[in-house]
């Protein structure tokens, strides 16, 4: 017996039905990675109380050897647990520029589900990811939203942002 996962984007695309730009992808549970070794950790960037964000300024991008995302950027996003979906997305303008991905998802729009504490870091769950780019650098915003809020949050990846 095979099972089909059918999902509201995929029924729209099947029936003709949808715009270009599909909703998010949904970062599930299930990618939710358990840190090893000694550490210690605390949020610091945190956005909207509940995503702890990469820093500021991310020095390193490596070529991937593949078109059209040339460059990638590794850096974790931890989000709380328990939290409300968390949505992060590239601005439309900035989607011919710069991706991203965590949790075994990529695109440009990105979903986490809530989830319960499930990671040596207490409170919060980290995913491991980071920033696909055309170019070997950029200063990439992202909008995280939760229900009616939001926020932008710019990041300086490969050089620093002013």
């Amino acid at each position: 017996m095979r099972l089909v996962a059918i999902t509201a984007v995929g029924l729209a695309l099947a029936a003709g039905v949808g715009s270009a730009t599909p909703g998010p992808l949904v970062v599930r549970c299930e990618s939710i990675v358990q840190p090893g070794g000694v550490f210690t950790w605390k949020p610091t960037r945190v956005v909207l109380g509940v995503a702890a964000v990469p820093p500021a300024y991310i020095p390193q991008t490596v070529e991937t050897g593949s078109e059209p995302w040339r460059y990638w950027s590794k850096s974790g996003l931890v989000i709380k647990a328990n939290s409300p979906p968390v949505d992060v997305s590239v601005p439309p303008r900035w989607r011919a520029r710069a991706s991203i991905g965590w949790g075994n998802r990529n695109g440009s729009q990105l979903r986490f589900a809530p989830c319960p504490p499930s990671s040596a870091l207490g409170d919060w769950n980290p995913y491991t990811g980071g920033f696909y780019l055309r170019s070997r650098s950029a200063c990439v915003p992202l909008t995280f939203r939760i229900g009616d809020r939001s926020a932008t949050v710019r990041f300086g990846v490969g050089k620093r942002c002013a």
